[in-house]
């Protein structure tokens, strides 16, 4: 018998094995997850995520949740508590009380007060403008600050009063001394603190200056004891500095490591394009179910574990790449082939009579809830003379392989009868208002003795019985796979976007059983597709999002 393959680890689980060979972190393993609390987490973050969390739980670790909150502009307790709740919504649980880098601020303080009295660092009165003019290209060395020679004693007499408020904002910075000459320009003499007069949406009005992410990042992730800091791509050239700063504050050393961030076809991952989205209308919100958020992908009913098998499947590489997003649907299908109970929803309803059924008569239908699930149980539905259909299920000049209503022809009602069609009424426009078509007594579903063999099944609800419902259908949210692509044509993401991306459906009838169903409830919509209870719906009105045809239809 041969032996059983194991499966071939990632690169960062190969570093990490390593790791753990050679006893360094004395066998730890601590990751964490450091989103801005600037906007709500999209895609990318959810394979960020599911890297941080999954490697920990893998090698039986630990991940902090730590915000990373140093630009009080653009950070507000609502995303920090959207943060916490998607994360928590994808299946995952960070170690101890979330934790955030404004934690740290007096600490981070006293390093840049370590920096400066090591003569590693100087205060700078220049302009921003002026210090990028310095900071030259990567070809061509930069310029040292006229600033830079600055005594240890003047820099730490300017940057504690920088801490107390005495200077604007942009008046001054606080630079480590690197190397100008540099071909990476983020080890140019980086800025590690600026001045914000900004309240901060935890610490207030306590600080009035605040750390640059790069100085911010490593030296938290050095405070918490991460021994392997997980990080996208774009980080790559941020790792110098990141090693540069703890070896000179000689603090414990954390790892980075950078992977492939996630690019998916028709998404987008920009916080700043997906706020211009909000905030210019093109959505109705970051959990617009159009949006690559993890809060709209949530409101659209794509399951956590779709989500996590998508991340795996798309595995962690060390170079950029574009995934599919018939991917995600993909799984999206196959987990809600298994869970979602099956309902019928007409879209377009046209009457459907049956002629030689008993007027006043009604009986109850039964099926399975799903097939797919033999503990799902059955579902009722209500069956009278008068029925919805969808309008495209009858035809009255049909083709050869048409396997629906047709003068002559028969199909099953799904749980019911089979019928045959026999005419229909139209109106003065000659459109078709009513079907009429006669039913085979003998021919209920499970106890069927009629003999007749129905090629095509449809969907129905009863006239009686039916609930109006509201259905949201989405397309693509933009015209073209990757819409950044065409950023060097001077073309924005809006130029492609498509104004289809929502089409809503008044005119929806559904099974009664489904009124009151609870927000977040996931079904499949026999034939049509799958779909998710929305949050706006009432008891006067249901309202259901799609989530994702049946098959793939793009």
């Amino acid at each position: 018998m041969s032996e059983i393959t194991k499966p071939s680890l990632n690169f960062i689980e190969e570093i990490i094995e390593e790791d753990l060979k050679s006893g360094k972190h004395q066998g730890r393993v601590h990751t964490r997850f450091p989103p801005e609390p600037n906007g709500y987490l999209h895609i990318g973050h959810a394979k960020a995520i599911c890297i941080n969390f999954g490697l920990a739980l893998k090698y039986g670790g630990k991940t902090n949740l730590r915000f990373d909150d140093t630009n009080p502009t653009t950070e507000d307790t609502e995303y920090v508590d959207a943060i916490k709740n998607d994360v928590n919504w994808l299946g995952f649980q960070w170690e101890g009380e979330a934790l955030y880098a404004s934690d740290y601020f007096s600490q981070l303080y006293e390093y840049a007060i370590d920096l400066i009295k090591k003569g590693l660092a100087f205060v700078d009165d220049s302009s921003p403008e002026e210090i990028a003019e310095m900071k030259k290209n990567p070809s061509e060395p930069g310029i040292d600050s006229p600033y830079k020679s600055r005594s240890i004693e003047e820099n730490l007499q300017l940057f504690q009063d920088m801490k107390a408020g005495k200077y604007p904002d942009g008046s001054k910075v606080l630079r480590v001394k690197v190397d100008m000459a540099s071909p990476n320009m983020h080890m140019r003499d980086p800025i590690i603190y600026r001045i914000k007069h900004e309240t901060h949406h935890r610490t207030g009005d306590q600080w009035c200056i605040y750390p640059m992410y790069d100085f911010a990042h490593g030296q938290s992730d050095s405070i918490e004891g991460i021994t392997h800091s997980l990080c996208s791509l774009e980080f790559i050239h941020h790792r110098p500095l990141y090693d540069w700063l703890i070896q000179k504050l000689d603090i414990f050393p954390s790892r980075q490591i950078e992977f492939a961030r996630m690019n998916v076809t028709y998404m987008i991952t920009s916080k700043r394009k997906l706020l211009k989205l909000v905030t210019e209308g093109f959505v109705t919100g970051w959990d617009d179910p159009r949006m690559p958020t993890i809060s709209g992908m949530r409101r659209r009913g794509y399951p956590a574990e779709a989500i996590r098998t998508f991340c795996d499947k798309a595995g962690v590489a060390k170079r950029d790449n574009t995934i599919e997003i018939e991917l995600l649907e993909s799984c999206v299908r196959d987990v809600l082939n298994r869970t979602a109970d099956r309902k019928m929803v007409v879209l377009d309803p046209i009457v459907l009579t049956i002629t030689n059924y008993p007027e006043g008569k009604s009986e109850v239908m039964f099926g399975d809830a799903n097939p797919e699930d033999e503990n799902s149980g059955f579902t009722e539905m209500p069956f009278g003379r008068q029925l919805y259909i969808e309008r495209d299920d009858f035809m009255e000049d049909a083709p050869k392989k048409y396997f629906r209503l047709t003068p002559g022809g028969n199909v099953r009602l799904k749980n019911a009868y089979i019928i045959q069609c026999d005419n229909c009424i139209k109106d003065e426009n000659g459109e078709v208002t009513e079907v009429l078509a006669t039913y085979f007594p003998d021919s209920k579903s499970g106890e069927d003795n009629s003999g007749i063999k129905a090629k095509g099944t449809i969907h129905w609800v009863s006239v009686e019985h039916g609930v109006p419902c509201t259905v949201r259908n989405y397309n693509r949210l933009f015209t073209v796979p990757n819409p950044d692509d065409f950023e060097e044509e001077g073309k924005s993401i809006f130029d492609f976007y498509n104004p289809e991306s929502l089409i809503i459906n008044e005119n929806a009838i559904m099974e009664p059983a489904l009124k009151g169903a609870v927000a977040g409830t996931q079904l499949q919509f026999l034939r049509k597709g799958y779909y998710v209870v929305d949050a706006d719906s009432t008891e006067e009105k249901m309202v259901f999002n799609q989530t994702v045809s049946l098959k793939e239809g793009w």
